[in-house]
């Protein structure tokens, strides 16, 4: 039965604990049918959450939020959170650009304290804060929701082993649900299996100086308010266990054996249907076609088999793939020591992830010159899941790395070759990144200019060059196309390879009035400043204008919406080349400004955020 409207008249955690225990249900299945009619429409976690509203419900009728924070560790199950905390009535916003985020936000609500959804961090915030509390303010308790998939990761057990050897008052709540994205595997899944049946031997959490309490129904309101008040009167570290089931009770989600309807698509007629396969398919299909010619190739994920586009290289070769879990720096270098034993791996993951094991790209991979080879999916802007997950760090990070060799694809062809490539190579480890969406088929060359393919045709007087770094390829054309409109010859290259920066090109780029690199990526330590570095080095006289993304953390919102506010789309490239060359305020660029409908508060962001330098 759903409530009598309960949730629109709910404003915070003391109205929710206010309520009478018999009005409870009706309030749980008023926020599930909320969700599900929400989620579906816009797009977003939905299973997670669906699997936590009984939990989230407990937690803020025990729990003082925010005076008693609690963290959401990755934070895809804090829908049920926001809608409890006040923020119900902006669901219809979710996943928009200035709407509600997919994840905590501290802008958004005080009852946010961690808005990163990296996994695994929550129990050192939550270890931070006890310590914290206990020096200044006794009376205050720590929660962290942490999920068993989750658990999987070495920053959970770094932390359980700190705060088990204290006498801090801190709550760890399990939401054991059996899974991340797909089951949880390793055994900690076993060892929490045998939880669950009442058969294990030893108890893992007691041994690391937790009580314990459990195994939960957690979908069992007054059993887990129960508990959690029970964990409250605790005066050192605390585990429940909670016991509960992803997608719960929507029957679509429950039968979904993929991953629960982890993630949704917005509902059918909110966007554009796909045009072609996505660059994640076109990478699973050429690993899947080059694991049939090479047994060596072998491919390892964190907890991302099916996101990361192993799914079709796993069904054929499963003694081929390992999940290693949500365990980025075991990933890595477990693919070092699987390429010492001869064999080909690739790390698949997405690029914001692969920020989490730097120090084993550097020195576990790089330092041994091992042939490892990283898919970097969703690099560059990643759409409306906001900062946390865009992937615009991945060139700085590897351009430092010696020894590296990073592409970056133009198109699912190239992005075929460039994988057989780094694959093929024994001399040390490449990278290769790509971002959501669909992947054009191909983008045809037309020579080449030193080891760049040259995408427009030969243009002994071009006064631009204009190097396109990946999937923006698309969009330096069509910049090249309006330049040519305003009688500004302009030739795009492809340098394919991006580090190192081929000198041979760098040599080359002197023959042309302005130099343009475009790319989104941050700024410092992009391709951009690579070629900068490149040109000082070779003493070029070319004038270089570096379009990038600001340093800055980059909002939610949709990649097409992103790359226009940041002067990354065709017109925003435009407008920085004609104001580099002439200025901003000339003939020229404002006609091109005004075909292009771009407003004059619009031209001044363009040519102010990015500070282009003027040759």
């Amino acid at each position: 039965m759903i409530g009598d409207g309960l949730l629109e008249r709910l404003r915070g955690p003391a109205d929710l604990r206010a309520l009478a225990p018999a009005q409870l249900p009706g309030l749980a299945a008023e926020i599930r049918h909320r969700l599900i009619t929400e989620v579906s429409r816009r797009g977003g976690h939905l299973g997670p959450n669906l699997g936590v509203v009984e939990l989230t419900i407990a937690l803020h009728r025990c729990f003082d939020s925010p005076r008693d924070p609690i963290i959401w560790d990755t934070g895809h199950q804090a829908y049920v959170h926001k809608m409890l905390t006040g923020r119900q009535l902006r669901l219809s916003v979710l996943r928009t650009a200035g709407g509600l985020s997919g994840y905590p936000s501290r802008t958004e609500s005080r009852h946010d304290v961690v808005e990163n959804s990296h996994a695994s961090t929550a129990l050192s915030y939550a270890d931070g804060l006890a310590k914290g509390f206990r020096l200044l303010a006794p009376d205050r308790r720590v929660v962290a929701v942490v999920g068993d998939g989750a658990l999987t990761g070495g920053m959970c057990w770094e932390a359980l082993n700190n705060i088990g050897q204290g006498e801090l008052p801190l709550v760890v709540v399990l939401n054991d649900n059996g899974r991340s994205y797909a089951p949880t595997t390793g055994m900690l899944a076993r060892h929490l299996a045998a939880l669950r049946a009442g058969t294990a031997q030893p108890h893992l959490f007691t041994t690391m100086g937790f009580a314990y309490l459990g195994p939960v129904d957690g979908h069992d309101l007054g059993a887990v308010e129960d508990s959690l008040r029970a964990a409250r009167a605790h005066d050192t570290p605390v585990l429940v266990h909670c016991v509960t089931r992803k997608g719960c009770p929507y029957p679509p989600a429950e039968a979904d054996e993929a991953d629960c309807m982890h993630t949704v698509r917005p509902a059918a007629g909110t966007g554009r249907a796909p045009a072609g396969p996505s660059w994640t398919e076109v990478f699973g299909r050429e690993l899947l076609a080059l694991g049939s010619r090479d047994p060596g190739v072998v491919a390892i994920t964190a907890a991302m088999l099916r996101p990361t586009g192993l799914l079709p290289f796993s069904q054929t070769f499963p003694d081929r793939v390992y999940d290693v879990g949500i365990a980025e720096q075991h990933a890595v270098t477990s693919a070092a020591g699987l390429a010492m034993a001869g064999l080909r791996p690739v790390v698949a993951v997405y690029s914001t992830s692969l920020n989490r094991a730097f120090d084993q790209v550097l020195i576990d991979v790089a330092l041994h010159r091992l042939p490892v080879t990283f898919a970097l999916d969703r690099s560059g802007i990643t759409g409306v899941d906001g900062p946390s997950h865009h992937g615009v760090w991945d060139v700085a990070l590897l351009a430092g790395v010696p020894g590296m060799r990073l592409a970056a694809p133009r198109d699912a062809e190239r992005l075929r070759r460039l994988l057989d490539e780094a694959v093929s190579d024994h001399r040390g480890p490449s990278a290769l990144r790509y971002p959501s969406g669909c992947a054009p088929e191909q983008i045809p060359a037309f020579g080449s200019i030193a080891s760049a393919d040259l995408l427009t045709p030969p243009q002994p007087d071009a006064e631009v060059l204009l190097i396109s770094v990946g999937a923006l390829a698309a969009t330096a054309l069509d910049a090249a196309a309006q330049l040519e409109a305003e009688g500004v010859q302009t030739v795009v290259a492809d340098p394919r390879w991006i580090v190192p920066v081929d000198a041979a090109l760098t040599k080359a780029a002197a023959a042309y009035r302005l130099v343009v690199t475009v790319e989104d990526t941050a700024a410092a330590g992009g391709f951009g400043d690579a070629f900068a570095r490149s040109l000082r080095a070779t003493g070029s006289p070319a004038a270089l204008l570096t379009l990038a993304l600001p340093d800055a953390f980059i909002e939610a919102g949709q990649r097409a919406q992103l790359h226009r506010r940041y002067g990354l789309d065709a017109a925003g490239v435009v407008t920085q080349i004609l104001a580099a060359l002439s200025g901003k305020d000339s003939p020229r660029a404002a006609k091109a400004l005004r075909r292009n409908e771009i407003t004059d508060q619009q031209v001044e962001e363009k040519c102010t955020i990015l500070r282009p330098t003027a040759p």
